[in-house]
């Protein structure tokens, strides 16, 4: 084989892989993506507002006239928890994880003295690539499991999803077929005072 020959079998072999890699591999750099960018946050709080309330409440709406302050606490190279506080309710963690095949949202939901709250823990899994600034987490069969026993079945459908934009907006997501849509948006260009640890986690 010639030189030439040679030099053209290599570009070829190297067009091919590219081409060939595996789906896997390009959602995971969107996954890793986004992760670090949700890193890239943590020590910080930040001032939200309900951006989207659809259908609004029909009785007493928690966020109603109430400070929206988010923290991300902690940080690792595997998980990162964000408490979410509504006025001087502490009960809110979202705690986003890396996994195998991409990323994992829950909601750690406890009372004022630590306990768990009954319904704790739901979320779900990536399913799709997304992007580096928007990553999708439809309702896992566990979760599903736990609205049909505590009779919250209308989640079941539940997708959640989160947003970064450096330096200008963080979003929080739930959409549900039917037309349900609660969405809030944290302001990142001005950070605010770090607020109290969340209800169950050391000061």
């Amino acid at each position: 084989m010639t030189i030439l020959a040679r030099i053209v079998a290599a570009a070829l072999g190297f067009a091919l892989a590219a081409c060939t890699t595996p789906s896997a591999s390009r959602h995971q750099m969107a996954h890793d993506a986004f992760f670090e960018r949700l890193s890239a946050l943590c020590g910080k709080a930040f001032a939200g507002r309900v951006a989207i309330d659809t259908p609004a409440a029909t009785g007493p709406d928690p966020f109603t006239g109430k400070p929206l302050v988010m923290h991300v606490r902690e940080c690792s190279t595997r998980e990162i928890r964000i408490p979410f506080h509504v006025g001087d309710d502490r009960s809110r963690t979202w705690v986003v994880t890396r996994t195998a095949p991409g990323l994992r949202l829950k909601h750690d939901h406890r009372h004022a003295d630590g306990s768990a709250d009954a319904v704790t823990m739901y979320g779900g899994d990536t399913a799709a690539a997304g992007t580096e600034t928007r990553q999708e987490f439809p309702v896992d069969a566990d979760s599903q499991a736990m609205f049909t026993r505590e009779g919250r079945t209308v989640s079941n459908a539940n997708v959640w999803a989160m947003e970064v934009d450096p330096d200008r907006v963080f979003v929080y997501e739930l959409a549900r077929p039917g037309g349900r849509l609660f969405r809030v948006e944290f302001d990142l260009s001005q950070p605010v005072g770090l607020p109290p640890a969340p209800w169950g986690a050391k000061d």
